[in-house]
């Protein structure tokens, strides 16, 4: 009697237990890459980056037309005075060089920082809808499989990603 008692209730421990996990998942690159927010950085960085490459290649041009009008003046120059030239010339370029490096960095970094802080605020976000909703775990999709199959009724990329979108509007 002890034993069909403890089988009985180890039954309804295990079945209450399962009842009260509640999962999801998202798939994560499509959360990232369709929030409205990540689209409006990309958009953003995407006129800084055409901005940079304007102003790169104007003084690209403007580089080359000096390059040019020395070989033309070094022809009327001893060597001593065109290779003085020609070295305030190569500083010049490298100076160049280091500051359109050191802008495309700048512009790396900023973009990254923003990228890095947009997915922080997106996990959060995960973090407080699944705790709002009474979900136990909401997994995380991506190529590499930490979620091989789900139903789709436990898909909640688009709910999620729509209350994102919405927040974001705001």
């Amino acid at each position: 009697m002890k034993n069909i008692f403890l089988v009985a209730l180890a039954i309804v421990t295990l079945s209450s237990c399962e009842s009260s996990l509640k999962t999801g998942f998202v798939d994560n690159g499509e959360l990232i890459n369709k929030y409205q927010e990540k689209i409006d950085i990309e958009a953003k960085f995407k006129t800084k980056v055409e901005t940079f490459q304007k102003r790169t290649d104007s003084i690209g041009r403007a580089f080359q037309v000096e390059a040019q009008a020395f070989q033309e003046r070094a022809r009327k120059m001893t060597d001593a005075q065109a290779q003085q030239e020609y070295q305030v010339l190569s500083q010049k370029q490298q100076m160049l060089q280091q500051r359109i490096q050191s802008d495309e960095l700048e512009i790396q970094q900023e973009s990254q920082a923003q990228i890095d802080s947009l997915i922080s605020k997106v996990k959060k976000y995960v973090k407080e809808y699944g705790e709002k909703n009474g979900y136990t775990y909401i997994f995380g999709s991506n190529d590499a499989g930490s979620v091989m199959y789900g139903t789709e009724a436990n898909d909640l990329t688009q709910t999620i990603l729509e209350a994102l979108n919405n927040d974001y509007k705001k």
